[in-house]
């Protein structure tokens, strides 16, 4: 205490406090003097960096009622002020001793007065009051104690402030932070990540509050991959070597998996050793694994054509339990040349590769001929190993067969009580084909009613049939082995009128009228005929190879009306181009499902001629999905492509082959329902920029980028084909309409699937589908999943969305799976794959 204005300097041994202990004060006791002012101030003091300063003063009050004769004017209580200065420049008479220079803090009352005496001298009550102030913002500043007229002893005076400490929490070093100018201030202080530890999410932040308490974490600091905490989460530490830590995060560090290593401290993963692997899905945390032993104790039972080969698992797993298992096909017929791959002509069921199940049915093979059959066994990680698959082999020799069933059987020519029929040889006549049998029934009766007749030819005319019946026929083919299997069904109506019964009621399968001879016909039978006046054209909505393509409105009598689309035939059309219009309604109007694009009726009576169908609002699925790029979940997409493929498997059990099967022959109606369309198979594809097309040797155009190898190079069109079409249909529909192999050119197409080139997967496609489209585009189309498998594939991700997740990473090997020997190609495919993987930002060298 530097200054005082009437009080009393302090005293040795004045009173005591009370536990009896000997006190000096500062005092002051003129409460018989009237209108008192006594002061004392402290020393100049310092700042030093707080905002808010706290006072803690210890005193004791003399109970004015204690005093005898004491006047009105004696007081209990004193004030508290200070003043701030920038340097020490306080004299005796400066600042003034009044309030104003002085900031008045607060009165301070005693919670206890004193009154008792003793032989020792007062026995004092000690107080002890806390005050603060601010902000203050010079460097220092001066505290002044004011009595008005009271009898008191200040003892004893605390001057402090607050701060938070150092300290390290969350994974973050705080350092010491000065509390804020008002006792509910929250002052921020930004954390700073300990070594080897990195923020996640926001920036780390702890808030100091008035009373240097920390709270209000926010956010937190984790030990990187390759770290663990220790000291109470204080240090991050290299995991030591043999262990391993893949992610940020609390966890400890965890020890190598079996057959695998570290090569340094503070390892994010271990390394398998020599001859273990890992793929990409396996976990880090699981040991490094081999491939499978050979499969055992192969077991073959031969009948005719057929084999059922069954065997055990390998000894060896290899560590894993994605064990699956691969048939390899060997004809071995004696000759010089050895055993040689057999063709895709021989089926599997239920698949050539990738066999879960311990056990194949193979059929369709050659009669009297020997076969070798390896049953590899391979697990996830076969494909990085150096070394073939380790098989079991098994050697048959098939026996004499009975020919293969005849596919494809259609209606030449019909009259009122005749018809004439026409049927291709069988795929396997398994030898000389004898003669053939037909047989047929009319519809409303019993096949054992049937009637049977034979030919010696692929054609029979059959005679004295009923008028306006309609008849069911069958056709199989006999050798000396027997007779083989019969046809589907071929269901013929002999009413040269339309049929409306018929027409609504056909449940079987229908090897289908796609002859454009044949079209009117046809639709006659399919189809119904609708009078002109229930038809009213709104606006032209696209233009079509025949005419133009319009929206409009159908009002049947009894009917709502109803919206529809509406292909017309151009005026001034030939007789051949009338026929081609209508023998897509001929094929349409068999047609009954979900997915699968409903034909209304006909306007063939009047001019112009007209199809109409149901009408899909969102057009085409090519354009659709352009226009809502990466509008659509996942799940959104799987149920599109369930769609068509649910659609594509009805026209598959009706043993038809669509032969364009494409995201611009798809239709999309407001819920998102997708519709096989574009029936039209006898008319030719435009070569133009936007659905380019090839000439194959055969004669016709293909549309070579949704068209199979076999398809293009042999004309060969079955159910397989149109798998592989699908594949490309869902790379379409997963990119979002890209145009498939960009800008390649037809020819760079054909060579770079010749050379094992596959699409890479679009951009964030789980790998599910991208796997799924690789079995669609398998070279040989026997190993190709059928359209209800792929129904069930796609019903079984949608039930498990999980199975969508992982994505599949571009590689190099996705990009550039073209041979070494494509002569006259090399430079164009590699231009293209170079460019595209110059849009992928995996740019690599690339050798040819």
């Amino acid at each position: 205490v530097c200054s005082f204005h009437n009080f009393t300097k302090p005293l040795k041994n004045l009173g005591y406090d009370e536990h009896m202990n000997t006190i000096r004060t500062y005092q002051v006791c003129n409460v018989f003097d009237s209108n008192q002012n006594n002061w004392v101030r402290t020393k100049y003091i310092r700042r030093r960096g707080a905002q808010r300063i706290h006072v803690e003063m210890k005193f004791s009050v003399r109970d004015c009622s204690s005093i005898p004769n004491v006047p009105g004017s004696c007081k209990e209580t004193f004030n508290l002020y200070y003043y701030e200065s920038d340097s020490d420049t306080a004299t005796r008479t400066s600042p003034a001793w009044m309030e104003n220079p002085w900031i008045k803090v607060d009165t301070i009352a005693a919670d206890e007065s004193f009154s008792q005496v003793d032989l020792g001298g007062r026995v004092m009550k000690i107080n002890t009051e806390v005050r603060s102030f601010g902000p203050v913002s010079k460097n220092g500043f001066y505290l002044a104690f004011q009595d008005y007229g009271g009898c008191m002893s200040l003892i004893a005076v605390r001057v402090f402030y607050r701060k938070c400490p150092r300290i390290i929490t969350n994974g973050a070093l705080f350092q010491e932070t000065l509390s804020g100018a008002e006792s509910t201030s929250l002052v921020a202080a930004r954390g700073v990540c300990i070594p080897n530890a990195e923020e996640v999410d926001v920036p780390i932040k702890l808030y100091c509050n008035g009373d240097g308490e920390w709270m209000v974490p926010i956010g937190r600091c984790m030990c990187k991959a390759g770290n663990e905490a220790v000291e109470n989460g204080t240090v991050c530490r290299a995991c030591p070597s043999g262990f391993f830590k893949p992610t940020q995060g609390d966890e400890s560090c965890m020890q190598c998996p079996i057959n695998s290593r570290t090569t340094s401290e503070g390892a994010i993963n271990c390394i398998c050793r020599n001859g273990y692997y890992r793929t990409d899905s396996d976990p880090l945390q699981m040991p490094c694994t081999t491939v499978p032993s050979a499969p055992q104790t192969v077991i073959s039972s031969v009948n005719e054509t057929s084999v059922m080969l069954e065997w055990m698992p390998p000894r060896d797993s290899g560590g894993r339990e994605d064990v699956v298992y691969n048939i390899i096909c060997k004809s071995c017929g004696g000759g010089r040349g050895g055993c040689t791959r057999c063709g895709d002509n021989v089926q599997f069921l239920p698949r050539q590769l990738g066999l879960t199940k311990s056990r194949v049915y193979i059929s369709d093979l050659l009669a009297h001929t020997q076969y070798t059959f390896e049953v590899q066994a391979v697990n996830g990680v076969s494909d990085q190993s150096p070394y073939s698959p380790q098989y079991a082999s098994v050697n048959i020799t098939t026996n004499q067969a009975a020919p293969s069933t005849v596919s494809i059987m259609h209606q030449v020519s019909r009259t009122v009580d005749s018809i004439t029929l026409s049927w291709s040889q069988p795929d396997q006549p398994n030898g000389v084909i004898l003669d053939y049998e037909l047989q047929y029934y009319e519809k409303d009766q019993s096949e054992y009613n049937s009637t049977t007749i034979r030919s010696q030819t692929n054609t029979a005319v059959i005679r004295g049939l009923k008028s306006g019946s309609i008849y069911v026929f069958q056709v199989r083919a006999r050798t000396v082995a027997g007779f083989g299997r019969y046809s589907g069904k071929l269901i013929c109506s002999l009413n040269l009128i339309n049929d409306p019964e018929y027409n609504t009621s056909i449940q079987e399968k229908l090897p289908l009228i796609i002859g454009s001879a044949a079209a009117v016909r046809s639709v006659m039978e399919f189809a119904k005929e609708i009078d002109i006046s229930c038809v009213k054209i709104e606006q032209v909505i696209g233009a079509g190879e025949f005419g133009e393509v319009c929206s409009g409105n159908l009002k049947l009598p009894g009917k709502r009306e109803m919206f529809v689309a509406i292909k017309t035939l151009k005026s001034g059309y030939t007789e051949k181009q009338r026929r081609d219009f209508l023998s897509e309604a001929s094929i349409m109007g068999q047609f009954d499902h979900p997915n699968v694009i409903h034909l209304e009726g006909v306007v063939t009576k009047s001019s112009p001629v007209m199809i109409i169908t149901e009408f899909m609002e969102n057009g085409s699925l090519d354009t659709f999905l352009r226009q809502n790029d990466g509008q659509f979940t996942v799940i959104q997409l799987v149920g599109m492509l369930r769609g068509i493929a649910s659609g594509m498997k009805y026209l598959a059990d009706m043993n038809y082959v669509h032969r364009d099967l494409a995201a611009r022959n798809i239709l999309v109606n407001s819920n998102l329902v997708c519709k096989v369309s574009d029936f039209g198979l006898s008319r030719f594809l435009e070569d133009d920029t936007s659905d380019p097309t090839y000439t194959s040797a055969l004669g016709g155009k293909i549309p070579i980028r949704w068209t199979a190898p076999e398809a293009i190079q042999y004309r060969k069109f079955t159910s397989a084909s149109d798998v592989w079409s699908y594949g490309i249909v869902m790379w379409e529909v997963m990119s979002y309409g890209e145009r498939p192999y960009w800008d390649m050119t037809n020819q760079d197409v054909i060579n770079a699937i010749e050379q094992d080139y596959r699409l890479p997967p679009p951009m964030d496609c789980p790998n599910a589908l991208h796997q799924l489209m690789l079995d669609c585009w398998q070279k040989d189309r026997n190993n190709r999943p059928k359209f209800s498998q792929i129904v069930n594939n796609l019903d079984k991700m949608i039930r498990n969305p999980n199975t969508l997740k992982a994505m599949t990473p571009l590689s190099s090997g996705d990009i550039l799976r073209i041979g070494v020997t494509l002569a006259g190609h090399q430079k164009k495919i590699l231009n293209s794959v170079q460019m595209m993987r110059a849009q992928m930002n995996q740019i690599q060298s690339v050798e040819v």
